[in-house]
């Protein structure tokens, strides 16, 4: 085990153990703010499947590739490499999906305030429904993800280009499987274009309703402006991190693709960026949500009159 194995192992085992403690920590307030119906946001259905997605993208590739840099090569074996880049899969696509489902939401909520009561009302009863579709349609369509995923074998041709560290995929043979990536490449490209285009509506609808407030002087003050454009910003910055995050993931993955033999460290360096959303997202909710910091600081306060 080298010094760069040691590294590159502290930092998976740092970035595995954020993400898993917020996300799990915003999974347990989520659900149980949905059992109760305690304050409960038209959002919180989709965050509660934002968080889960998260979590197993954070598990299932921030685990397997800390153990590999503290000297743990071989845990995988072919059925745990067709499983585990499986369910990465499925869990990224849903939280790519998600994101665009939370940001679709937030434009239409802002561009329709005249029939906001309607829509608050209808869309939310419809979140769960659509995103248990969302697992079902991630779960389909990366059915050649296990197909494509060999694991480590004796006989194993060692020019077969590593994409997961210990894990390989095999040379194809037809044009199926370049049908597969770009068909899943596709959808991934248009739920971008989807979150670019609502940032960018969000963006001009705060600035338009900005400007007309200023000429606009109402005796009565009201908070669901402030309340809308803390919403929108806490929206636009899960998107801005999701889009950044996956196209630095994306650049990394085509010089793997096109490389015969792969760096190990530009491999750790994917994972890493593709993981970086699902592990700073969850702290982006807590800061943001009044209701968590709230919760937060009664408790502290509490404790320190225990102790104090």
């Amino acid at each position: 085990m080298t010094q760069a194995d040691m590294a590159m192992g502290i930092v998976f085992l740092t970035q595995t153990a954020a993400g898993v403690l917020g996300n799990s920590f915003l999974l347990c307030f989520y659900s149980y703010t949905l059992l109760t119906g305690q304050k409960v946001r038209p959002t919180d259905p989709i965050l509660n499947h934002l968080v889960l997605a998260n979590n197993l993208v954070v598990l299932s590739m921030g685990i397997h590739r800390m153990l590999a840099g503290f000297g743990w090569k071989h845990f995988l074996d072919d059925t745990g490499c067709k499983i585990v880049p499986y369910f990465h899969r499925v869990a990224r696509g849903v939280s790519l999906n998600t994101t665009c489902l939370l940001s679709g939401f937030q434009v239409i909520k802002l561009c329709s305030r005249n029939s906001w009561l309607t829509i608050s009302t209808r869309l939310p009863k419809c979140f769960g429904f659509c995103c248990s579709l969302l697992w079902i349609l991630q779960f389909l369509v990366n059915v050649s993800v296990p197909v494509r995923v060999t694991g480590p074998r004796h006989n194993q041709n060692l020019t077969l280009p590593m994409r997961y560290r210990f894990c390989s995929t095999g040379q194809p043979q037809s044009f199926g499987p370049f049908l597969s990536v770009f068909f899943l490449f596709s959808l991934d490209v248009i739920c971008l274009v989807f979150m670019t285009w609502t940032s960018v509506s969000m963006v001009l609808v705060l600035h338009r309703h900005k400007e007309r407030v200023r000429h606009i002087h109402s005796r009565i003050p009201s908070r669901r402006p402030d309340h809308e454009a803390r919403a929108t910003r806490t929206i636009l910055t899960l998107v801005s991190m999701f889009v950044s995050f996956y196209c630095l993931s994306a650049i990394c993955s085509l010089f793997v693709g096109f490389s015969r033999k792969p760096d190990l460290w530009l491999v750790d360096s994917t994972v890493f960026l593709g993981t970086g959303f699902s592990v700073l997202s969850p702290f982006v909710l807590i800061s943001r949500d009044s209701r968590v910091t709230q919760g937060l600081y009664s408790c502290s306060k509490r404790a320190f009159s225990l102790f104090g």
